[in-house]
């Protein structure tokens, strides 16, 4: 069963616009499933982590309801039909 990643609407220029991308093959962990991703949209990976492969400081992971930064991070366990929503911070003043 396929894992579903949200993509935010900022980011879906680099998605092919589409706002949901389902990725199959081995997707145990959160970084299995982004991988899988990057392969069909690259340009999105310079989005998401920094040069040292690590979650920039302005973007959410969860999986489900939880926050990848409190669950393990990129390690954090996917199960077969998962949503992933990816979203950049949102700040104001």
């Amino acid at each position: 069963m396929p894992v579903a990643i949200r993509i935010p609407t900022p980011l879906r220029h680099f998605s092919g616009g589409n706002g949901k991308v389902s990725v199959e093959g081995s997707t145990g962990i959160v970084l299995d499933a982004l991988e899988r991703l990057w392969e069909l949209h690259p340009a999105l990976r310079d989005r998401i982590v920094n040069e040292q492969g690590q979650v920039r400081e302005h973007i959410n992971i969860f999986v489900g309801e939880e926050n990848i930064r409190f669950t393990g991070g990129l390690a954090t366990p996917v199960s077969d039909g998962s949503e992933i929503l990816i979203f950049p911070a949102v700040s104001g003043g």
